[in-house]
């Protein structure tokens, strides 16, 4: 997912994702484990898609309390 798709989202919607991504992320890590899956590199984007959707949680968090 792209920041400015992250950006775009509300709250509810972006804490969703998250979960969303998360237990994706979670399966695909399970199944990596059992049996190596043919594109690695999908790991590392879910990994680096989950990053951004906390960093934009965090920095909203953090807007709203100044």
């Amino acid at each position: 997912m792209k920041n400015k798709d992250i950006i775009g989202l509300t709250d509810l919607e972006l804490n969703e994702k998250v979960q969303d991504a998360k237990a994706a992320l979670n399966k695909l890590h399970l199944n990596h484990a059992i049996s190596p899956v043919e594109k690695p590199a999908d790991i590392h984007a879910k990994r680096k898609s989950v990053a951004r959707m906390l960093t934009e949680i965090s920095k909203r968090k953090n807007t709203s309390n100044k």
